[in-house]
């Protein structure tokens, strides 16, 4: 059973200097207990796909009309798009839906205390007692590394160190069992034993809960402790997916090769760092034809900028958009 269903999102965005593809005509699947890596530069639409998974986009966001989300869950399938009221809206924001934010300070609310904030919305998706609660809460936070966690259950979010309050809100994220959760560079302020007790929960929840998760980051060194399947985006468009061995080991997108070769290489400490040239183009610079051939080293004069690249499949579920790359055993044009 599919537990998210991804078909043909498109998102733009009305602004004062126009309307801008924010995403562009992306569709994926996930799997109940799977593990999906998103990654890519800033800019290349991660987050704002993340968003349009729980409708959290602002006002000014334009679907378009092919556009179709739909999350499965026990009692039938939930066409999130088509969703209106807050009372709709519960389900897919931290009901069978949570959310990781890059931001934990922003995330929480100042004035009231981490504690009443994850029991609240607790109570609000669930028919907990304020005490069975406030236990799962304290759990929580003692299951993502917060040391003394009935003390800081009590604190606010100014009192906490920058990694305590992603551990924080990593605890409320989780708290609610969601069926699907979304991590958007859940590990970023995190120390290396942190990022690796955090990674272990996710890890003990997807094999005790079957939660499918969507980890965004661009830490691929992550992606490869924790993925099953990766996701590469570039200004708006996945342009390489397949298992996360096929993404770190055989890598057929140039975008993605640029990736792995921008790591240091653990073998080679001296070797220079090969960043990938030039900048991502500002969406309302939108490039015609493959939206990488401005950067890319193998770029073809008169079809890269011209072409729109079809999504090629190479079998065993890797899939690369791309006109340089052929089928295996077939010979390029």
């Amino acid at each position: 059973m599919t537990l998210l269903k991804v078909e043909n999102l498109t998102l733009e965005f009305d602004t004062d200097e126009g309307r801008i593809t924010a995403i562009n005509n992306i569709s994926f699947e996930l799997e109940p207990g799977e593990v999906m890596g998103l990654v890519g530069e800033s800019g290349s639409g991660k987050s704002v796909t993340a968003k349009s998974l729980m409708k959290l986009n602002p006002e000014n966001a334009v679907y378009g009309p092919d556009s179709r989300i739909t999350l499965t869950l026990d009692d039938g399938d939930v066409d999130v798009l088509s969703l209106r009221t807050a009372r709709e809206m519960k389900v897919v924001r931290g009901g069978a839906v949570s959310m990781i934010f890059q931001e934990p300070m922003a995330s929480f609310a100042p004035a009231i205390s981490i504690g009443d904030q994850m029991t609240e919305q607790l109570q609000i998706h669930t028919k907990m007692s304020l005490r069975a609660a406030k236990d799962v809460s304290i759990e929580m936070l003692n299951r993502v590394g917060i040391s003394d966690a009935p003390a800081r259950f009590n604190q606010f979010a100014f009192e906490l160190s920058g990694g305590m309050r992603q551990r924080a809100m990593i605890a409320m994220a989780l708290s609610t069992r969601p069926k699907l959760l979304i991590a958007d560079e859940p590990t970023t302020a995190l120390d290396v034993t942190i990022q690796a007790q955090v990674i272990d929960l996710m890890k003990d929840l997807v094999a005790e809960f079957g939660m499918g998760i969507i980890f965004i980051t661009h830490d691929l060194g992550v992606i490869a402790q924790t993925a099953d399947r990766v996701a590469v985006m570039y200004l708006g468009e996945i342009v390489e997916t397949g298992t996360v061995r096929q993404i770190i080991r055989a890598p057929e997108h140039p975008y993605t090769k640029g990736l792995i070769n921008a790591l240091p290489n653990l073998d080679d400490l001296g070797a220079p760092l090969t960043p990938i040239a030039g900048d991502i183009p500002s969406p309302l610079e939108r490039p015609p034809g493959c939206v990488f051939h401005t950067r890319c080293p193998q770029a073809i004069a008169g079809r890269c900028d011209t072409e729109i690249p079809a999504a090629t499949d190479l079998g065993d579920g890797h899939s690369v958009s791309c006109i340089a790359v052929t089928p295996r055993g077939e010979t390029p044009q």
